[in-house]
C-alpha cells in the first residue's frame, strides 16, 4: 500500500480471515521478520498484520527525518486500510514507543494495547547505561552485544530481532533518530485502550524501570515484570509471555 504522502509500505497477513485484527509492531531498525518465530501462535485467533517500517524489508524510498509519531501515523493508515476496528496492538522496544503514540492520538483504532520492553522517552525515560551504548556503537563487538542483551546465556536459539541486514547505513541512522527522538510523556494520559506494560528484569537495553513509568502513567496499565529476562525475553520465554499476552488481549 501507499502512505498518503506516496510512500510505499509492504503490509503482510496472515492467521483467520475475519477475525479480529492484530498489529504487531517490531523494534527499530527491523522489518516484519522480526515477528517470524512468534506470529504464528496468534494466527488461530486473530488476523495478524504486520507492516515493514520505511527504510526496512519491503519498505524502501527516499530517506527523511523520520520519527515514531511518523511510524505511528503510517500504522494507522495501515489499520484503517484494513477495516474491523478497533484493533489489537503489540509493540516490542522501538515498536512500543510506535504503538504509544498510536494510541494516544488514534484511540479508536485500538482496542487494547500491550507495550513490551520499551519506554516513554525523552527526559522522563530511563536510558542504557553508557558501557552498553559503547559496546553497540563498536561495529565488531556488536553481534555478540546484542546475542548478550537481548538472551540470557541458556539461551542456544537462533534469533529474528538483531536487524534487517538489507538496511542501508542512511536507514539505520534514521532508525535510530527516530527511536532516540522519541518523547511520548505528555501524551501517554490519552491512550484509553486497556494497557499490559510487559518487560524483562534485566533487561539493560531498554531499562527495566522503564515498565512502572509507562504503567503510572497510562490509565488503568498493569504490569507484568519477567524475571531473568533480557531485551528479548518475549522470544525466548514466549512459552510463558505469549499465553499472558493471548489472554489479556482477549479478556
Amino acid at each position: 500500500m501507499q502512505t498518503s504522502d506516496g510512500f510505499p509500505l509492504a503490509v503482510q497477513t496472515s492467521g483467520r480471515p475475519g477475525a479480529p485484527v492484530l498489529l504487531l509492531l517490531a523494534g527499530q531498525a527491523n522489518s516484519h521478520a522480526w515477528w517470524t518465530d512468534l506470529r504464528p501462535a496468534f494466527e488461530d485467533r486473530f488476523r495478524v498484520v504486520t507492516f515493514d517500517y520505511r527504510g526496512t524489508g519491503g519498505s524502501r524510498g527516499p530517506v527523511g527525518e523520520w520519527s515514531t509519531l511518523g511510524f505511528a501515523e503510517d500504522a494507522a493508515q495501515v489499520l484503517r486500510a484494513f477495516g474491523d476496528l478497533p484493533a489489537y496492538v503489540y509493540g516490542t522496544s522501538m515498536g512500543g514507543r510506535v504503538a504509544q503514540h498510536l494510541a494516544a492520538r488514534h484511540p479508536s483504532l485500538v482496542r487494547r494495547l500491550v507495550l513490551a520492553c520499551t519506554s516513554p522517552g525523552g527526559p522522563h525515560a530511563v536510558e542504557r547505561p553508557a558501557d552498553v551504548r559503547r559496546r553497540l556503537a563498536d561495529p565488531s563487538g556488536r553481534p555478540q552485544a546484542l546475542r548478550e542483551l537481548f538472551y540470557t546465556d541458556a539461551w542456544t536459539g537462533e534469533s529474528h530481532l538483531f536487524g534487517d541486514p538489507t538496511m542501508t547505513v542512511e536507514e539505520s541512522r534514521a532508525h535510530l533518530r527516530a527511536s532516540n527522538g522519541h518523547d511520548a510523556w505528555d501524551a501517554l494520559p490519552h491512550i484509553q485502550a486497556p494497557t499490559l506494560v510487559l518487560h524483562g528484569t534485566d533487561d539493560l537495553m531498554v531499562p527495566s524501570a522503564n515498565a512502572p513509568l509507562l504503567t503510572h502513567h497510562i490509565p488503568g496499565a498493569v504490569q507484568h515484570l519477567h524475571e531473568s529476562g533480557r531485551h528479548g525475553f518475549f522470544d525466548e520465554f514466549a512459552a510463558d509471555i505469549t499465553p499472558l499476552i493471548e489472554d489479556f488481549l482477549t479478556a
